[in-house]
């Protein structure tokens, strides 16, 4: 009997920009009814593969079968047609448009040649797509109004609406509480009963071993194994990604703790959060978690003098706040890392040089004026001192890997003795790596005595690296977990975060 041919086949496929091999011959193929996982190191092709497959990008060589057959995808619109839609970690909505009218982006149905909306057939077609997906929502609410998680379901919907036999989602969990994630399982799983291949990025393992059926590792561009996810364990996949052994995912800090450093008491912005107090000492690391929402993130913001206005106090040492601007701030000794290191933290268009020097200009100055070889010797010790992998100091920001981007930011900051450094989702889309060298740089900060408030919606990594754990709830800080005698568990920070009685 003839085994039923896969739903995608990948053969020897390649891809070069500018001289640099983004894939090199990648071979292995994706079942129907599956959740098949693609993991690897930032730069690793696994976002290049996807776009082939999505008719985003198209390979310099190889070929591509869809169930039995050549797939022939010459661009997005040819992808459509043969039923694979991709949901990218950046959305593709139009905010001003309504729900129905995203969901039917380019396929809205309308009255013959007058080219007029058909809003009724449109909000139809719209309700049984969101209902399928269990989602609450009115077809003709305007996206902008919608939660980052109900954003990504409206992609789903739109997916679904184009009865997708394959169905890509590269990083879909980075936006989402793990309230949020159960549901979206939910929804993943039974896509997959309908036959549906889901081809699934991720860095975060966690998530790898619960949803995924198979397992595929990228490295450098090329195929390195493809199994069930039952025959690899988490140190293997570890070691396929980044081409060696790490003894340890969060490395281990033995700190001798000092003096109160940070004194935050009764801060509130009104209608954000509310009474938060807490307080940091000398080479301690102190988690902030809880759901989108809670404030975890203003509060920083608040803190670091981005917040106005703001009641409560701020201490550093000496000096009290709350700071009226981030200027302030950094002359009390704090240092912030944005979430969104995209929009808030790099100049994604100016070269690395700029970016390395942007929070320290009078480094690169003499009389006041900048001067570019000053500049760059600046930049290239930065760079070697925090392993920034880039073609050179005057490369665009945006040229290099989450990882090395994340790495860029913190870079910026090391060469001042900031009493503070505030790191808001320091490891959100980086590879698991770029994260360890990122959990050594936390620690080597913290030996040195700064006080390290880390936010963080990844549950292990908070419990990986924190000595204390504080849990936001709707504004308000509702518990302060002791992660040094013991290590805590998921289920006790998650329980304060959804309002549960803390006993």
């Amino acid at each position: 009997m003839d085994c039923p041919a896969p739903r995608i086949r990948f053969q020897r496929v390649s891809k070069a920009y500018a001289g640099v091999q983004a894939l090199d011959g990648v071979s292995f193929d994706v079942q129907p009814g599956t959740v098949h996982a693609l993991v690897g190191e930032n730069g690793a092709g696994k976002s290049t593969l996807m776009k082939i497959l999505a008719g985003a990008v198209c390979s310099d060589a190889g070929a591509i079968e869809l169930d039995g057959h050549p797939a022939g995808i010459k661009d997005a619109r040819a992808a459509q047609r043969l039923g694979i839609a991709i949901v990218y970690q950046e959305f593709n909505l139009v905010p001003h448009l309504s729900v129905g009218e995203n969901v039917h982006l380019g396929r809205w149905p309308s009255y013959g040649v007058s080219g007029l909306i058909r809003f009724r057939e449109l909000d139809r077609r719209t309700r049984g797509l969101l209902a399928d997906l269990q989602l609450p929502i009115s077809p003709k609410a305007p996206v902008s109004a919608l939660s980052v998680a109900q954003q990504q379901m409206v992609e789903i919907a739109k997916a679904l609406s184009l009865n997708a036999r394959v169905l890509i989602l590269d990083e879909p969990s980075a936006v989402l509480t793990p309230y949020e994630l159960t549901a979206f399982f939910t929804i993943v799983r039974k896509l997959v009963s309908r036959s549906v291949s889901v081809l699934y990025i991720s860095h975060r393992l966690d998530e790898v071993f619960e949803l995924a059926d198979v397992v595929t590792v990228l490295r450098d561009g090329r195929h390195i194994s493809t199994r069930p996810i039952a025959q690899t364990d988490r140190r293997q996949l570890i070691a396929e990604c980044v081409g060696r052994p790490l003894e340890e995912e969060f490395p281990r800090r033995q700190v001798e703790l000092g003096q109160v450093t940070l004194h935050v008491d009764r801060l509130s912005h009104r209608g954000i959060f509310t009474d938060v107090s807490f307080d940091i000492r000398e080479g301690e690391v102190l988690a902030l978690t809880g759901l989108v929402g809670s404030g975890r993130s203003s509060v920083a913001h608040a803190i670091f003098g981005a917040l106005r206005p703001v009641t409560g106090s701020v201490k550093v040492d000496d000096a009290i706040g709350p700071f009226r601007s981030p200027i302030a701030a950094k002359k009390a000794g704090i240092a912030l890392l944005p979430e969104d290191r995209r929009r808030q933290g790099l100049l994604l268009a100016r070269p690395v040089r700029e970016n390395l020097t942007l929070a320290h200009r009078a480094d690169a100055a003499t009389f006041g004026l900048i001067s570019p070889s000053r500049e760059r010797s600046i930049a290239r010790q930065r760079m070697t001192r925090c392993s920034i992998k880039s073609a050179g100091t005057e490369s665009a920001a945006a040229t290099l890997s989450g990882g090395n981007q994340q790495k860029l930011l913190l870079a910026r900051w090391l060469d001042r003795p900031y009493r503070v450094i505030i790191f808001d989702e320091p490891t959100r889309g980086v590879d698991v790596g770029a994260k360890v060298e990122i959990y050594e740089m936390i620690n080597a900060i913290a030996a040195q005595g700064t006080a390290v408030l880390m936010i963080s919606s990844d549950l292990p990594e908070a419990i990986g690296m924190a000595d204390r754990i504080a849990v936001m709830c709707r504004g308000r800080l509702v518990d302060i977990l002791d992660n040094r005698a013991q290590r805590v568990s998921q289920e006790s920070i998650l329980r304060p975060a959804l309002g549960e009685t803390v006993t």
